[in-house]
């Protein structure tokens, strides 16, 4: 239901959704664990982030000082552009400052920066954020959004789901680093895997199993199933196959898997059982591997393992070898692999190093 809960939002474009604070913090503890200094003196990008509503901007901003941050910036999209729409008031941000125009708040996006302590009371919090309204609407293909980007060293945030590819590929082109939120299925499309399979990209530290909260706007229809109301009225809903994507380094990527041999799996593995022996893809020249913890150390050959598996991937014991669909020797470029002429959902291919 969770991710009929994505699709359907995707589909209809609706697709804002709000991290929780809890999840960013967990995540960016890991990259910290892994280098304390990993923000220090650099200059951090949120595009798609409204202060009043994102927990990215909160995070930071009562981060910035601990961190080290030289420079946050946030951005957020026009109130007219967006694909929902409905009574939307103006922030305290807008409304109590004299650049007030309501003109401008329905067709500008706007931008928040923070560089220190800006109102000298000895302390920096969400009242030091400086705002302005963008030219455009805040779009981050916009020129000016862009500049921003290559101003910035760091890009984090949870983009829309339906804008994955073109954000990423953004964020490629300006050649930064970045931790962002998507679907893992994202790992499947042609332009995401290569940089996977060429280590310039990888899963987060934090993010592997089950569903995520996520806060919509109080004007999204609530779906059938997967939802709730909180006791402040705001509404959330779950959604499966969440994960950070990035390229900054945490320790936990580099911990390798500990496996069992393929007689041992076949023996005591109890998510093999009835198995006597590991089945072989019709059309490749590889093993099925159903399950991570499935996989038999002692196997010299190719080797079919669920995208899941990138969740436990140590580039150290193991090497990508491609993508089903997309790997160089797939006699019909494109098909699945099959076992017994039945499909076999998105399978990487790997084998020990």
């Amino acid at each position: 239901m969770a991710n009929r809960n994505l699709k359907e939002a995707k589909a209809a474009k609706n697709d804002e959704f709000y991290t929780q604070y809890h999840d960013i913090e967990a995540e960016m503890n890991a990259y910290l664990e892994y280098n304390p200094n990993v923000f220090r003196g650099k200059t951090i990008l949120l595009p798609c982030d409204d202060p009043e509503w994102s927990n990215f901007t909160r995070f930071f901003v009562a981060k910035f000082e601990e961190l080290g941050i030289k420079k946050l910036i946030s951005t957020s999209f026009a109130q007219e552009s967006k694909n929902y729409k409905s009574d939307w008031q103006p922030t305290l941000f807008e409304s109590e400052d004299p650049r007030f125009s309501t003109e401008k708040t329905a067709i500008c996006g706007k931008i928040f920066t923070l560089t220190g302590d800006t109102n000298k009371n000895g302390r920096i919090d969400i009242d030091d954020l400086e705002w302005d309204y963008l030219e455009g609407t805040g779009d981050f293909r916009s020129p000016e959004v862009t500049a921003l980007r290559n101003e910035a060293d760091i890009i984090i945030t949870n983009p829309p789901f339906s804008l994955f590819r073109e954000f990423l590929a953004w964020i490629v082109e300006g050649n930064k680093q970045f931790a962002i939120i998507g679907n893992m299925n994202a790992i499947t499309y042609k332009e995401v895997f290569p940089l996977i399979k060429e280590n310039k990209m990888w899963l987060g530290a934090t993010i592997h199993s089950g569903d995520r909260q996520f806060k919509i706007p109080p004007e999204y229809p609530i779906p059938a199933a997967g939802w709730r109301i909180d006791e402040f009225g705001n509404k959330y809903i779950r959604v499966k196959g969440v994960r950070w994507f990035t390229n900054l380094e945490h320790g936990r990527r580099h911990q390798p898997l500990t496996l069992m041999t393929m007689e041992d799996n076949l023996r005591y593995n109890k998510k093999m059982k009835d198995k006597e022996a590991y089945d072989h893809y019709d059309n490749y020249d590889a093993i099925e591997v159903p399950y991570t913890d499935a996989t038999p150390s002692d196997y010299e050959g190719v080797m079919g393992v669920p995208i899941s598996f990138l969740d436990k991937y140590c580039p150290e014991q193991f090497e990508i070898l491609g993508i089903d669909r997309y790997i160089e020797d797939n006699p019909i470029p494109g098909k699945r692999f099959t076992i017994n002429k039945k499909e076999v959902y998105a399978r990487i291919i790997i084998s020990h190093i």
